[in-house]
C-alpha cells in the first residue's frame, strides 16, 4: 500500500463558493422578511447556498447519519461509565432501533449507517455492511502503547475516505457525523489537548454517562500519560492518530476531509467528531468551512476544539449521550433554514411612474402689423 500523502488535501479542498454566498445574501435582502429577523437561520441558508453552489438553496432531501464504531483499550482503566469493550451493545441497540439516535432519526425519516472500525467482538457479530471496513479488533491502550500501527492508521483513514465517496456517489446531500465508542472521549481529549497545547485537566470531561470523581481522576491521569506520548509526533497527523487516536477516529478524520473534497456538508456531533475535525483542520485549513457544529455536549474538550475552528454550536440542549443524537436534533434547524431561504417570496419591485411627455404647444404665428 503506497503511503498516503495528507498534504494533497490542502490542494484538493476548496472553500464554499463565495460568489454564490454573496448572491444568496443579495436575495435575502430582497425577501419580504427583514434581514436579521430570522437570526442564525439566515446565516445557515447562506452557508448552504455556498456549499451547494446554488441560489435558491435546494432542499435537504437525502441526509444520512453516519456513526463510526470502535472500542478503545484505555477503557480498561475505568475511565468510562460503560464497561471496556461494551460498544458492541450500543451498536446492537442502534441496529435494533432502540437507541436515542434511532428514535430521532426514525422520526425524521433519516437512515442511519454504522461503520465498524475496531469493535472488540468477532466480525460475524454484525452484518457485512457494518463490518466490511473494520481495521482491527479494539484499539491499543494509548497511555502506554500506540492505538494502531502506522499501516492500520492509514487503512482506517482510507476507509473513511471510501465511506465519504460512497455517500457522495449515492446522492447523500448532508451528513450527521457521530461515533459509537467506549473510551473514545478519552482519545479525543488527548488529540484536542495536544493540538491546542493545553493540559489534561482542561479537556477532561465526564463522558455521556457522567462518571464520578474517582473515574474522572483516572481519566485525567490517562490523558496526561497519553499526552506525553502524543507531543513528540505532533508534526505528523497520521502518526498522531496511530499513537493516541484509534481506528474509528482515524476513519472519521479521513471521512471529514473527503467530504470537504466532495463538497458534502457535515454536521458534527460531540467531542469525538470535534477532535477528528481538529485533526482535519491541521491537515487542510479550509476543511472546516464545510462543517457545522450540531450542539454543545458540555464536554470541555469539544468547546476547546470548536473554539479553535471558529465553529459555534447550533443547539445547547445538554445532550451528553453521544452516538449522533445531539447533532440529529440540529438537522430540522438546517432543513428549516434551507426551506426559508428558498421559499420566502421576494418583495415586488415598486412600479415606476411613467414619465410625462411634454405637451406640444400650438405654434404661435407672428402678429400681423395693423394698418
Amino acid at each position: 500500500m503506497s503511503r498516503l500523502n495528507l498534504d494533497d488535501f490542502t490542494d484538493l479542498i476548496e472553500r464554499p463558493d463565495g460568489g454564490v454566498r454573496r448572491d444568496a445574501e443579495a436575495r435575502r435582502e430582497r425577501q419580504n422578511v427583514p434581514p436579521g429577523a430570522l437570526g442564525r437561520l439566515d446565516e445557515l441558508g447562506e452557508w448552504l447556498a455556498a456549499a451547494q453552489s446554488a441560489v435558491p438553496v435546494r432542499p435537504i432531501d437525502r441526509p444520512r447519519v453516519i456513526l463510526f464504531a470502535g472500542d478503545h483499550g484505555v477503557a480498561e482503566l475505568g475511565v468510562s461509565a460503560r464497561p471496556a469493550g461494551g460498544a458492541r451493545e450500543l451498536v446492537r441497540a442502534v441496529l435494533e432501533g432502540a437507541s436515542p439516535v434511532s428514535v430521532l432519526a426514525r422520526r425524521q425519516e433519516v437512515p442511519v449507517r454504522i461503520v465498524d472500525m475496531a469493535l472488540d467482538c468477532a466480525p460475524d457479530a454484525f452484518p457485512e455492511d457494518v463490518v466490511r471496513h473494520r481495521v482491527r479488533r479494539g484499539s491499543g491502550r494509548i497511555d502506554i502503547e500506540d492505538a494502531l500501527t502506522l499501516d492500520e492508521a492509514e487503512a482506517a483513514l482510507r476507509a473513511g475516505i471510501a465511506v465519504a465517496d460512497e455517500e457522495a456517489d449515492s446522492g447523500t446531500d448532508l451528513v450527521v457525523l457521530g461515533d459509537i465508542s467506549v473510551g473514545g472521549t478519552t482519545a479525543a481529549a488527548v488529540l484536542i489537548a495536544a493540538l491546542c497545547g493545553t493540559d489534561a485537566s482542561v479537556v477532561t470531561g465526564r463522558g455521556g454517562l457522567a462518571i464520578d470523581d474517582l473515574a474522572w481522576m483516572r481519566k485525567c491521569a490517562a490523558i496526561r500519560d497519553a499526552l506525553r506520548r502524543a507531543r513528540p509526533v505532533l508534526g505528523d497527523q497520521l502518526q498522531l492518530l496511530a499513537t493516541v487516536g484509534g481506528a474509528d477516529l482515524a476513519a472519521m478524520t479521513g471521512f471529514l476531509l473527503q467530504c470537504a473534497v466532495r463538497k458534502l456538508p457535515v454536521i458534527l456531533d460531540g467531542v469525538v467528531a470535534a477532535a477528528c475535525a481538529l485533526v482535519g483542520q491541521r491537515i487542510a485549513f479550509r476543511a472546516p468551512d464545510w462543517w457545522l457544529a450540531g450542539h454543545d455536549s458540555g464536554e470541555p474538550g469539544q468547546a476547546k476544539a470548536l473554539d479553535r475552528m471558529a465553529l459555534e454550536p447550533l443547539l445547547e440542549q445538554g445532550v451528553q449521550i453521544g452516538e449522533g443524537a445531539g447533532a440529529v436534533l440540529a438537522l430540522p434547524l438546517v432543513r428549516s433554514a434551507a426551506a426559508l431561504a428558498a421559499e420566502l417570496p421576494e418583495r415586488p419591485e415598486p412600479e415606476k411612474e411613467p414619465e410625462s411627455e411634454p405637451r406640444n404647444e400650438p405654434e404661435k404665428r407672428p402678429e400681423e402689423p395693423t394698418e
